[in-house]
């Protein structure tokens, strides 16, 4: 497309200018005008360019004919008739009506003509409020920020429209935080009162912030400045609230409204799918009194969000039902639950329905294909549809980018990224952080850093969401100090902001640093909390991720999903079974405790703390099970030794038609090893792939090495370590030293022992194994090698521990400890014990030389601590030794009292002398 010279205009005599002009249009219009559309043509015929002389038209009739025709021009961008329009307005002699200059300047904006514009307003002698803003305007829709904020401060006079379009023009260009700050100063400016469409911006770009106390503040302004029985106000202040995670408060302007609109029904929604799950929503959606696709599309995307992809469907199934028949936002929001939950079939099925019902395929249906078939994998259908598509725009082109991200090539991305270059479609904030993610490691930091120079180059680093992807990039390619500078010098920060600085140093290990970064966070939400959670719980400082969490709930944060599920995993790993229990009341109670992940938690914590009845009635109570809940109540019953019941459970889950995954088979041959089920081992160990294709790992032969070893069979575990088609590691060894240990096998120990050192362990239980085997044989000048190797390669004995909860704190004991409070009682209790289980079965102490281990002293404090019917729940970080086997064997039958105690390996239930795990452990 050709494009139009600067139209300079010279501020002449009447005469002059419309010489001027007559020279240039005869001899630039030949040139430049080409064939007037359809819409040109009718504004031809709307309004005469020839004007009659002798029409004789009043001044106001001829202003208000040139008004509708520079409005109607303005309306189709049509640059001819704009310049003819300029030019029989200056012969009609009406250029010095500064309300048709102010038309002029709109039009020649809309026509993307600024510099003319510009022109013409420097040539204005008589500007008013509305000329400013009008030029203001134009130079922000030309992407003209630097520009429109000289005007602006130079402006005599300024109304709310003029704050309006300043602070519109920030938003747009990602410049969010400063949309705030220029709505304070507004507030302080004492000539001029905030107007709706002022708090209607500045709201929105505290949604994007998500501050909760800006939303707050500019609640408090609503109401101050009388605006809060606004409906559209009222609209933006649930929504603003909504966004900014406080679904409280929103809920509190929702309650005092009597008829609320469908938008603020459907913010409800929203929100409270987002913070309080899928109950609350559901409830809400039904309490409506009309739905509209909106509500649909909400309560559709609710589900798919919370992992019930099958109610998700079902629920645009009952759309079709209800008779409301679905739009392009529908189409699209089933579309991306389908992409969310990768349901290529209903995915393809949607497709199908649409070609039918559908006769033009627009722009927003199409994205929503070429995102679904791009997160389930099928580019090349993703690709198919993208070419198909008459129109794209950057939300298209940023889909098919992240397909190809996830599942091509980076190579592929980049290629994208150059043809949508050429193409001239200009990239938005979405489509640079997403290319920005496909860096990751230290061989890409260079491509990371020519990223991040096109971003600053083209401007687009003033971006908040471009900088968050920058700081993880740098993240993700190792390069901290480059994260920390890319951080330091954003323009502005949001929340995300903050929260990829403390996931950066979470992958580091530095828990230090990334508390510091939380510590100086001006705005926290559930987010930032989960983040910092999840930094405290996956580098093993958990009791301190507890601690936070219990100080989340101080600071009346309300947890969402992702709060619940990691906070019971820490409960899962240090086995505190009350805490854990009374988190998972507290996600019910929030109306999460349906929620697939926590659920899945919650059968964790169960399993690991020995209550395996408890974790099948939480598995039992999933309406959509999904893979890991089928491995996690499989996993919890291989600890607990009941490996035909993992079998049965296994059973059940290809009935139901859930195919399984490498951790499945790791709970299936972990639960044969517990049970001493050496042929299914061997069944489902050959199964895995000839039936399922699932090559078996490092973990899959260190449980068969296990199997084997704990049947006796270690011939046979020696052969299927020299078959393994690659090296074997510490565990495999490992495993296969625990089994000579207890079949007595020197030689091999010795063997594995070897094997162990060449592979640089320095475990202590690898050297304590040994030596038992040695003392075992009586060979104590082995066992006085093993603990001399010891102390020469400074490899410390894992010191043992256990723990017990009684009256919710966690009491820990160690081998003939003394510190506890109870102590003159508990020794007692345990002296008492011993000696009833001496005298009725004849027991003697194997143990004497090295004191009382610490399972018996946690045993002996619950004797005294809980009441009689309550089982005695007991944890030890290391393998129970084969004498405080026997000895709690019977302690449950002389004290009738049931114990769960858990070790470094597995669960033992032991009841009237009798353990789960049948002396085989």
């Amino acid at each position: 497309m050709l494009r139009y010279k600067c139209l300079k205009v010279t501020w002449l005599s009447q005469p002059q200018m419309i010489s001027t002009f007559s020279l240039r249009l005869s001899h630039g219009l030949s040139l430049q005008v080409r064939h007037f559309s359809t819409q040109e043509h009718f504004l031809c015929g709307k309004f005469n360019l020839g004007l009659d002389p002798s029409a004789q038209l009043s001044y106001m009739e001829l202003s208000q004919k040139f008004y509708e025709a520079m409005k109607s021009c303005a309306l189709i961008g049509s640059v001819p008739i704009a310049l003819k329009l300029h030019a029989q307005l200056i012969s009609a002699g009406l250029c010095s009506s500064i309300f048709l200059q102010n038309h002029l300047l709109h039009m020649y904006s809309k026509c993307e003509l600024i510099d003319e514009a510009i022109q013409i307003f420097l040539g204005t002698e008589q500007r008013n409020v509305i000329t400013w803003n009008t030029i203001l305007s134009g130079l922000l829709d030309s992407g003209r920020l630097s520009a429109a904020k000289k005007v602006f401060d130079e402006m005599p006079l300024r109304d709310p429209v003029s704050w309006t379009a300043m602070m519109s023009g920030y938003f747009r260009n990602g410049r969010v935080a400063d949309t705030i700050k220029l709505f304070i100063s507004m507030v302080r400016d004492s000539d001029c009162v905030p107007d709706l469409f002022c708090f209607s911006c500045a709201m929105k770009a505290c949604s994007s912030l998500g501050y909760v106390r800006i939303a707050l503040q500019l609640h408090g302004l609503v109401e101050k400045y009388g605006f809060r029985n606004d409906e559209a106000i009222r609209n933006s202040v649930i929504d603003m609230y909504v966004k900014c995670g406080a679904v409280y408060a929103a809920e509190e302007v929702f309650m005092r409204i009597e008829k609320p609109s469908l938008f603020s029904w459907n913010s409800m929604i929203y929100g409270y799918s987002k913070s309080y799950g899928i109950g609350q929503a559901l409830d809400t959606f039904i309490q409506m009194p009309e739905h509209d696709s909106v509500s649909w599309s909400m309560i559709i995307s609710a589900f798919s969000q919370h992992g019930l992809h099958t109610q998700s469907l079902g629920m645009f199934v009952e759309m079709w039902i209800q008779d409301c028949q679905p739009n392009s936002i529908t189409y699209a929001s089933v579309l991306s639950a389908c992409a969310n939950v990768y349901d290529l079939q209903w995915g393809k099925h949607l497709h199908a329905r649409i070609v039918r019902n559908e006769p033009f395929l627009d722009v927003l249906v199409g994205n929503g294909l070429v995102d679904m078939y791009a997160k389930c994998g099928l580019v090349e259908a993703s690709r198919r549809v993208f070419n198909s598509l008459t129109e794209r725009n950057v939300v298209t082109w940023t889909s098919l980018i992240s397909g190809i991200a996830q599942f091509g090539s980076r190579e592929e991305v980049f290629d994208l990224f150059y043809r949508m270059r050429e193409a001239c479609v200009a990239m938005d904030e979405f489509t640079l952080a997403t290319i920005l993610g496909v860096c990751e490691g230290e061989e890409n930091i260079s491509i990371g850093e020519q990223l991040h120079g096109f971003t600053v180059k083209t401007g687009m680093d003033s971006s908040v969401p471009v900088g968050n992807a920058t700081v993880t990039m740098y993240a993700k390619c190792g390069n901290i100090e480059k994260g920390s500078l890319a951080f330091e010098t954003m323009p502005a920060r949001d929340i995300v902001s903050w929260t990829a600085m403390i996931t950066m140093f979470t992958h580091s290990g530095d828990v230090e640093k990334a508390r510091d970064y939380f510590d100086r966070m001006p705005e926290r939400n559930v987010i930032s909390w989960n983040s910092m959670l999840g930094a405290c719980f996956q580098n093993g400082f958990w009791e301190e991720g507890l601690k936070l969490y219990i100080l989340m709930l101080r600071q009346e944060v309300r947890p969402d999903w992702i709060t619940f599920a990691t906070t019971i995993s820490a409960c899962s790993e240090l086995a505190t079974l009350k805490l854990g229990t009374q988190i998972v009341s507290q996600a019910k109670k929030a109306g999460l405790g349906s929620d697939v992940s926590v659920a899945n938690s919650a059968i964790t914590l169960y399993s690991r703390c020995g209550k395996i009845e408890e974790a099948q009635n939480i598995f039992d109570s999933i309406q959509e099970k999904n893979l890991i809940s089928w491995n996690s109540i499989m996993g919890g019953y291989a600890q607990n030794g009941q490996g035909r019941k993992v079998i049965e459970v296994f059973q059940n889950m290809l009935v139901v038609g859930c195919k399984p995954d490498h951790i499945t088979y790791v709970a299936i041959l972990s639960g044969c090893s517990h049970s001493g089920l050496v042929k299914e081992g061997k069944h489902y160990f050959n199964s895995m792939t000839e039936d399922f294709g699932i090559s078996p790992t490092s973990e899959h032969f260190a449980c068969m090495v296990d199997l084997f070893g704990r049947a006796g069979l270690l011939k046979q575990s020696m052969d299927l370590i020299d078959q393994m088609p690659f090296k074997p590691n510490a565990a495999i060894w490992s495993a296969l030293l625990s089994a000579c240990r207890i079949h007595h096998d020197t030689e091999m120990a010795e063997l594995a022992m070897k094997n162990l050192l060449e592979l640089n362990v320095e475990s202590s239980g690898s050297y304590i194994l040994l030596a038992n085997v040695y003392s075992n044989y009586g060979r104590l000048k082995s066992v006085s090698d093993v603990r001399q190797a010891m102390k020469e390669k400074g490899v410390q004995k894992d010191p043992g521990c256990s723990w017990i909860e009684v009256s919710n704190r966690v009491h820990v004991f160690t081998v003939n400890d003394t510190n506890h409070p109870q102590t003159k009682d508990i020794y007692k209790a345990l002296e008492d014990i011993v000696k009833k289980i001496e005298d009725a079965y004849g027991y003697v102490d194997m143990s004497s030389s090295v004191g009382y281990h610490s399972e018996k002293l946690a045993i002996a404090f619950g004797l005294i601590s809980l009441p009689g019917w309550m089982p005695i729940h007991v944890m030890k970080n290391l393998r129970v030794c084969d004498d405080c086997h026997r000895v709690m064997k019977l302690i449950s039958l002389v004290a009738m009292r049931k114990l769960v105690v858990r070790d470094g390996h597995r669960f033992h239930h032991l009841k009237d002398g009798i353990c789960s795990c049948g002396d085989y452990w």
